[in-house]
């Protein structure tokens, strides 16, 4: 299959965060040769000392990724890890093919620009593979993980978070909502879903539920919602009851960390899935 040939190299466009480390290791027992396109200033060094090879970049910086690429015959890559959102009003310092690529874009958001680079790799013979190749067992499952589960209040908020993060998804604008008591406390922007965790979380003063889904029309090949023991530490900073992850759709990260942290702080986390009738399912 396609991505999956072993002993053919293959690259990451690495951001922050564990995930492109853990690829590194799931595509080297695979037998993948590693090379990495690693940020400045997101990408933890750990990162580009594992790969095969790794060249730093700045933001914008894509002809530089794709003479990397080609330098090493890389003709298959992956999108990994974060990027912190607001440096695009920063820290983008655009090589030639990076500036004319921006010009081109109608639009700033996550997946315009996400979907646009790839579009550019791919005229350039680099396929852009899926995320989750060989580690789809991050994939959040259905579900209560933890030991508490959510009430029937809870689940009020839960259906109704779920409607307005899919609304908001279908705007492009985030992947995550905070609410109490069917309100909307607040709305994942560009700030982060911790961020918006924090925020929404302040509002509610304590018992908000976080819904965080996948956007409608989001491509498994980058950006899909991730939670962790990070997302944990943020609600517990604000007394906030309950996670409701879109299961099979969005990443998790430290499974039995994560679901230790929330046990102990009496949190609730749950994956989700929404049927055909748009009913959901625990």
């Amino acid at each position: 299959m396609t991505g999956q040939h072993a002993g053919e190299p293959i690259g990451i466009i690495a951001g922050g965060g564990q995930f492109p480390l853990l690829f590194i290791e799931a595509a080297r027992a695979a037998g993948r040769q590693v090379f990495v396109a690693a940020h400045r200033s997101e990408t933890d060094e750990s990162v580009a000392d594992a790969a095969d090879r790794a060249c730093w970049v700045k933001l914008g910086q894509l002809g530089k990724i794709i003479s990397f690429f080609k330098e090493h015959g890389v003709s298959e890559t992956v999108f990994l890890g974060t990027i912190t959102k607001t440096r695009i009003f920063r820290d983008v310092l655009p090589d030639l093919k990076g500036l004319t690529l921006w010009n081109k874009i109608d639009s700033r958001q996550d997946d315009a620009i996400l979907r646009a680079v790839a579009d550019a790799l791919e005229k350039e013979q680099i396929r852009v593979l899926e995320s989750t190749l060989f580690l789809r067992h991050l994939l959040f499952p259905k579900g209560v993980l933890t030991r508490k589960k959510p009430s029937a209040g809870q689940r009020r908020d839960i259906e109704f978070g779920w409607r307005n993060a899919r609304s908001i998804g279908e705007l492009d604008i985030g992947q995550c909502v905070v609410v109490r008591d069917c309100s909307v406390m607040a709305v994942e922007a560009i700030e982060g879903t911790d961020a918006a965790i924090l925020r929404g979380g302040a509002l509610a003063r304590e018992q908000a539920v976080v819904v965080k889904l996948r956007k409608p029309r989001q491509d498994f090949r980058f950006d899909l919602p991730a939670t962790g023991v990070g997302t944990i530490t943020s609600m517990r900073q604000v007394r906030a009851a309950v996670l409701a992850v879109e299961a099979g759709q969005s990443l998790l990260f430290d499974r039995d960390q994560m679901i230790d942290a929330a046990d102990a702080a009496g949190i609730v986390v749950v994956g989700v899935e929404e049927r055909a009738d748009g009913t959901l399912d625990y």
